[in-house]
């Protein structure tokens, strides 16, 4: 007698990755239409623009076959960094102003860095993020800047003395005078020179890790009680 056949439910062979980045892309579309409610219709809009062109062009010119494709491939990658760059301008303004802004954007950082948040403080909850790679230590500090100067300093003098002829950056992180917006400052760190070889970084980290963080802060800010979904973005290295 032929054995029944187990019934497969479609649904619940879905595959599990592809139905979470779904659920991520739905996220952060999500978010980003809370902060621009005009994002997505420009990223739409920009997409179906390109693709009618192309194939408005290709139906006059008689090269349907070959223009159309190619219009639908353009389209839909200029709203992939359409969207990619609303992202991260949506995800920075959930978190602008909030303790931890900027240890969260140098832990999202492409490359080999060694982030350690909260290296320093005081009692106003002004704080200062480490992070080390081949440009040197860079020194973020978060808070008032008449009260950051002071803590900075301090801090630079006691990483000096472990980094020896090492070069050490300061930031101050905020909007006030004299401080870099948060959104601003994964490029101003990316664009300080490689003066490290990896090795070298290696055994800076080694050294540091004597100073021990005065005290614990979480790895990044949470934008208004909700999770922050990651961002998908291109490759850039």
């Amino acid at each position: 007698m032929r054995k029944a056949e187990p019934v497969v439910d479609k649904n619940s062979a879905e595959d599990p990755a592809k139905v979470g980045r779904l659920k991520q892309i739905r996220m952060v579309g999500s978010l980003i239409n809370q902060q621009n409610p005009k994002a997505l219709p420009i990223v739409f809009g920009s997409a179906a623009a390109i693709i009618v062109v192309f194939v408005l062009v290709g139906l006059l010119t008689g090269l349907a076959g070959f223009l159309i494709p190619l219009g639908v491939l353009l389209g839909l990658t200029a709203a992939m960094l359409l969207f990619s760059q609303f992202a991260r301008s949506a995800q920075y303004s959930a978190i602008e102003g909030q303790p931890g802004a900027a240890a969260a954007v140098m832990q999202s950082m492409r490359g080999n860095w060694t982030v350690t948040p909260a290296v320093t403080a005081n009692r106003n909850m002004d704080v200062v993020h480490r992070t080390v790679g081949r440009p040197g230590v860079i020194l973020v500090g978060e808070g008032a800047p008449s009260r950051l100067a002071g803590l900075l300093a301090a801090e630079k003098k006691k990483t000096a003395r472990v980094a020896h002829d090492v070069p050490i950056y300061e930031f101050q992180v905020g909007n006030e005078k004299g401080q870099i917006p948060v959104s601003k400052l994964q490029r101003k760190i990316m664009r300080l020179p490689r003066t490290l070889r990896p090795t070298a970084v290696s055994d800076l980290n080694s050294r540091l890790k004597a100073l021990q963080p005065a005290m614990q802060m979480p790895k990044g800010p949470l934008p208004k009680g909700a999770r922050q979904p990651r961002m998908p973005r291109p490759k850039v290295r």
